[in-house]
């Protein structure tokens, strides 16, 4: 078994990792980036080590920071958690590289081919796994979307091959959609992956999405630990998962599963992972759907997945120390056969987000409290503490609630009552959303499908949901004003080792120190931390008259539409941001003229910046 383990995520998923190590008796080491220097999976861990500046693709991101940190530490394994580098197979091979590091996850082979969803496309079909009609090779130009659309007709969906939780995914419903659209899915999948290749299949129209949890270990074992139902979700990112499937007879369920035990032996795949299938829903039926009904490959999650919970709850089993145990070596120890599934799990998403404004996610904020619930069946996953300023920078999604109960319709009677305590004030979170869903008919009937959420359902209702228990609006704080924040740098000897030491003190004066230019005043900066660089977000801009128009989030500048000089209208683009895993057009609001262009693709801003200026 391990001595240290490094685990290269943040949140409420770090925190998961640390506890199956503490329970396997392994340290912890954390990783954190400047807007995360308080996190609460940086207080749990052992250690901690600075990697770089808030932007993820300077911090979380940068494979040599990561990696330096893992060496300083003297960390003899790496498990990636979800998101970041997790599914990034080049990462991956470089740990693998390293002497001493062992990676928490498949090979860097199996995640190369599964991963690239053209590879895992051919691996299933060899290995007679339905897959949904599409290319199996990149496509780069227009007219070779049309000429799919000829053949398989429209809509059709045009995925990154590095892609996934709908990142990367473009629909395109007509013709004079392609060119924008192809263009629009490449640059999702270079900004989000690294790589813009591209891939279509005929887009299902409303599917349900059923994936089947997998473990497979170096001895030629590969199991599966049953189906999750993901097909509440909006904007194609999952929202309220459960296990097992409201839908799916035993027959389907069993057939699904076999399917995916075999397209994993077919990629010769080690460790965790997850295969999404799309089922097509028959809305006219009674029951549950039988053994003929169609379901087809989605991809692989060569990961571990956010709602890995739920089938933990029913199954007994705890995946990540699995996945660690299997990366030191160790046999699986159970048959398939031996697999039992007890009673019904729902794991619902506390996403700090505005449902009725669209999930529009927050923008700041402090958890003035923080009173999670508890009792029989309830099980919380999260990192923050009452108290701990909303870091927005990331993911919005700050805890997570599962539940569990003896069959579905006590799952949701329990879970409403949790959700009922679940007391968080001072940031907007979609617990009112939640608690809406476990009084829709659609939903408690398990007659719900991936396009549910986005065109079916009501919306005032949502609105009715977070007006009558969403806190009131001078309870969602981020508007005033901080104290400040003196940061004091000190070196100090423990037992003859050097340390340099940070030391925050609110409310005090800052301390002038001996900087160069002897005129004026400078203060102690921040030390360069492990690999990183300085950060070139957005800010402040000379205008020199004209309107701006200003970020109304944090995020990353995926694309700059208008050159200087160019005649806009109103509702034309501008920018393309990226924030919260969403790609965002940014508007002009009304006509005029580009006098200036205050950003360039790849910056990172904040909310309030200055992206264009607009005679």
């Amino acid at each position: 078994m391990f001595r240290k383990v490094l685990v290269a995520n943040r949140g409420e998923i770090a925190v998961r990792v640390m506890r199956a190590c503490e329970e396997l008796n392994v340290g912890t080491v954390a990783i954190y980036s400047d807007a995360d220097k308080d996190s609460g999976h940086v207080r749990y861990a052992d250690e901690a080590y600075n990697v770089g500046p808030a932007r993820a693709a300077d911090s979380y991101l940068d494979h040599e920071a990561v990696i330096e940190a893992a060496r300083k530490a003297d960390a003899d394994a790496i498990h990636p958690g979800y998101g970041f580098l997790a599914e990034n197979a080049e990462f991956a091979r470089k740990v693998e590289a390293e002497d001493g590091i062992t990676w928490i996850g498949p090979s860097s082979d199996a995640m190369e081919s599964l991963g690239e969803k053209t590879k895992a496309r051919t691996i299933m079909k060899e290995a007679d796994v339905p897959i949904v009609p599409g290319t199996t090779e990149p496509v780069a130009e227009p007219e070779e979307v049309e000429e799919f659309g000829e053949k398989h007709g429209y809509p059709i969906a045009i995925k990154a091959e590095g892609g996934g939780g709908g990142r990367g995914m473009k629909v395109v419903w007509d013709e004079s959609e392609v060119e924008d659209q192809l263009e629009s899915a490449k640059r999702e999948g270079e900004a989000y992956f690294g790589n813009p290749s591209v891939y279509l299949e005929r887009y299902l129209e409303k599917p349900r999405h059923i994936e089947v949890q997998i473990l497979a270990d170096e001895h030629g074992n590969v199991r599966h630990l049953g189906e999750r139902d993901c097909s509440l979700q909006r904007r194609h990112q999952k929202v309220i998962e459960e296990a097992p499937s409201p839908a799916l007879s035993d027959e389907l369920r069993e057939k699904i599963g076999e399917s995916a035990r075999r397209g994993v032996a077919a990629a010769d795949y080690t460790n965790a992972g997850t295969v999404e299938f799309l089922v097509e829903e028959d809305p006219d039926r009674e029951g549950v759907l039988g053994p003929d009904a169609n379901f087809y490959f989605l991809e692989v999650n060569t990961r571990i997945q956010v709602e890995h919970c739920v089938t933990e709850e029913i199954t007994g089993l705890d995946i990540v120390k699995r996945q660690i145990r299997i990366a030191a070596g160790e046999e699986i120890d159970f048959d398939q056969d031996d697999v039992e599934f007890d009673g019904h799990a729902i794991e619902f998403r506390i996403n700090a987000e505005n449902a009725a404004n669209d999930f529009a996610p927050a923008t700041g904020g402090r958890l003035e409290t923080y009173d999670p619930p508890g009792g029989v069946g309830v099980r919380l996953d999260d990192a923050l503490r009452q108290g701990d300023e909303l870091v927005t920078d990331y993911d919005s999604m700050i805890a997570k609630l599962i539940v569990w109960g003896e069959d579905r319709d006590e799952c949701i009677e329990r879970s409403l009552r949790a959700l009922r305590e679940y007391r968080i004030d001072g940031i907007v979170t979609i617990i009112p959303f939640h608690r809406l869903m476990l009084t829709d008919e659609t939903f408690v009937a398990g007659k719900h499908t991936t396009k549910y959420l986005d065109e079916e359902i009501d919306r005032s209702r949502i609105e009715d949901a977070q007006e009558q228990w969403g806190p009131e609006p001078d309870a969602t704080g981020g508007d005033g004003e901080d104290e400040d924040v003196v940061e004091r740098e000190f070196t100090v000897e423990v037992n003859g080792k050097r340390f340099e030491v940070e030391l925050e003190e609110r409310g005090a004066p800052a301390i002038p120190t001996g900087g160069a230019g002897g005129g004026g005043n400078s203060f102690a900066q921040r030390p360069e931390s492990v690999g990183g660089s300085a950060d070139s977000g957005g800010g402040s801009v000379e205008v020199e008259g004209g309107e701006t128009v200003d970020a109304e989030m944090q995020g990353t500048i995926l694309s700059v539409e208008v050159d200087e000089g160019d005649e806009v209208e109103s509702g034309d683009v501008l920018v393309v941001l990226e924030a919260m895993k969403m790609e965002n057009d940014i508007f002009a609001a009304r006509g005029g003229t580009v006098s200036q262009i205050a950003v360039e693709e790849g910056e990172s801003v904040d909310m309030g910046d200055t992206l264009v200026v607009l005679e």
